[in-house]
């Protein structure tokens, strides 16, 4: 098939074009950067170079490619992403999830584009009432933290728009918290969570109960293979089997990366130096079945649980 990726050169993006170009797929890959032409040629991609908030620029991009799916993977998360700060860090991130959507759809509906393939999240999207994990059909938050209220509110403007255009297969995929190669961000083997965590800068708040669903950087991209080349369409959680409490998987982190064990502070203090939103995630943050997704789209993550990742899936 001819792919069309947005966002080739992210974290899941360098995951995704030698793993399509391997099964026989001619993958065009879309970036923002002319530096980043050649990494999309040795991935095995073939590069172009497109503002992804230009709409001239992305149809014209498009029509050139003549795609058969298009893979929706563009995010601008800094790399030192400041949790009070997170609507400011996540500004540009939102209007790729409004704007940059709305651009690729378009661009999709005028070549005839048949699957369109969208990344989501997880984590911090479910209303924070009833049982722990909840699964594609659960609601969203309606209150979510004045800090991510945007965030949730491009979430949800990508979600209806890709599953609600009729005219193509319209395909979401909400993924855990990424880790392993690459997820620098967050929870590579570099990155500003794992260090936190080594050093005791993430403290476990209040009843740390807030309960987080991961995925391998890996897994994530299996899943997304199987989503491009499957049929049909709709929501699917991309996590792995063990959703689990902040209060669980924290200190094993700790552990698995060569750190001592967390400290614990209040709630009133964690909010006093996290904020709100942190805290929320912390204490009330709900994780996400993965059943639909095995069921449905015929795959199951490698790293079956987050400890075994931790462990021996951070290189």
């Amino acid at each position: 098939m001819k792919i069309f990726l947005a966002g080739a050169t992210g974290a899941l993006g360098r995951q995704l074009v030698p793993r399509l170009v391997e099964r026989g797929h001619e993958v065009t890959g879309m970036t923002r950067s002319e530096s980043k032409r050649q990494l999309v040629q040795e991935l095995g991609g073939r590069p172009v170079v497109a503002d992804a908030l230009d709409p001239e620029s992305v149809a014209d991009a498009v029509a050139r490619a003549e795609p058969e799916v298009i893979v929706h993977q563009l995010t601008a998360i800094p790399h030192a992403l400041d949790m009070r700060h997170f609507a400011r860090d996540f500004a540009q991130t939102n209007r790729l999830r409004t704007e940059g959507t709305d651009h690729l759809l378009a661009a999709a509906r005028a070549v005839g584009v048949r699957r369109f393939v969208a990344q989501s999240y997880a984590p911090a999207v479910f209303a924070r009432v009833g049982g722990p994990v909840k699964t594609e059909q659960d609601p969203v938050d309606a209150n979510p933290p004045s800090a991510i209220r945007t965030t949730l509110e491009a979430i949800v403007h990508l979600e209806r728009a890709v599953t609600g255009a009729t005219w193509t297969e319209g395909v979401v995929l909400r993924y855990g918290g990424f880790y392993g190669p690459g997820t620098n961000v967050s929870f590579g083997p570099e990155g500003t969570m794992v260090e936190a965590v080594r050093k005791r800068k993430l403290p476990l708040v209040g009843d740390a109960g807030g309960v987080w669903s991961f995925i391998h950087i890996e897994d994530a991209a299996e899943a997304t293979v199987s989503a491009i080349e499957g049929r049909g369409r709709g929501v699917y959680n991309v996590v792995d089997d063990e959703p689990a409490a902040v209060a669980e998987w924290l200190p094993a982190a700790a552990a698995a990366w060569g750190g001592s064990a967390p400290r614990r502070v209040p709630r009133w203090l964690g909010r006093l130096f996290a904020g709100e939103f942190a805290t929320v995630m912390m204490t009330e943050a709900r994780g996400a079945s993965n059943a639909k997704a095995k069921r449905e789209l015929g795959w199951a993550p490698r790293y079956a649980s987050w400890r075994e990742g931790f462990a021996t899936g951070m290189k």
